[in-house]
């Protein structure tokens, strides 16, 4: 559908993948939403199967802006898939206000290997001051995601020999972060389980699990579905 189309495509680097769809409310709350997608880093999923997602974030009136990467297959994997996720994030001030955009406030979120994605970049110095990260369904434990062979062994084809402690928020987060993290997760989620975001909160209590009885993996990127409600939720508080 046309009107899914981001407002702007905008890059961050040199290579082929290095860009950045924003959707621009018409009426802003002064919020920016930086969008990670997922797909367990596989190369057959980038960042248009959130476009209803972010079309409705926009909707609500938050500037979404949503990065694609490297992916495992063309060209990503670990580190370089996470570095360009990170470089998006670390471009977005400057290219936001060449656009003569402005935000005062920065919400982090993102869906199965965007949400390790996103929580892993709680443990970088970013541009951007974010104060809350929401990572849904995330796979934010690489160790326990690895022996589950999750997403037919992604995390061995991701890492790729790297060590899972080099890329796993479990271990690489030591301190509580500045931003308030809220995990959001299904309890009825069978291609990322619970499990993961209980193992997160309980290592670092700093967290915050909401759990959705009855939802699965895939009902918070429908904007029609109670479950993306519960995302708009957690970015308003």
């Amino acid at each position: 559908m046309t009107d899914l189309l981001p407002d702007a495509v905008v890059r961050y680097g040199d290579h082929e993948l290095a860009v950045i769809d924003l959707h621009v409310p018409v009426e802003a709350n002064g919020t920016l939403v930086v969008l990670v997608h997922g797909g367990f880093w596989k190369q057959q999923f980038d960042r248009t199967h959130t476009r209803e997602q972010a079309r409705a974030l926009a909707d609500a009136g938050y500037l979404v802006a949503t990065p694609e990467y490297r992916r495992v297959g063309g060209g990503g994997g670990w580190p370089t898939t996470a570095l360009d996720v990170e470089a998006a994030v670390n471009a977005l001030p400057v290219l936001i206000a060449g656009l003569g955009l402005t935000f005062e406030r920065a919400a982090l979120t993102g869906h199965s290997a965007g949400g390790h994605l996103v929580t892993w970049l709680l443990t970088r110095a970013l541009a951007v001051d974010f104060d809350r990260v929401v990572p849904v369904a995330g796979v934010v434990d690489l160790v326990l995601a690895d022996e589950r062979h999750l997403g037919s062994d992604a995390v061995l084809r991701f890492l790729d020999g790297a060590p899972v402690t080099e890329a796993d928020p479990m271990t690489l987060l030591t301190a509580a972060p500045n931003a308030v993290v809220q995990l959001l997760h299904g309890a009825d989620d069978d291609t990322v389980p619970i499990e993961l975001s209980r193992r997160f909160v309980a290592a670092h209590p700093w967290a915050e699990l909401v759990e959705l009885p009855g939802v699965g993996h895939f009902e918070f990127l429908d904007p029609a579905d109670p479950a993306f409600d519960a995302l708009l939720e957690l970015l308003r508080r």
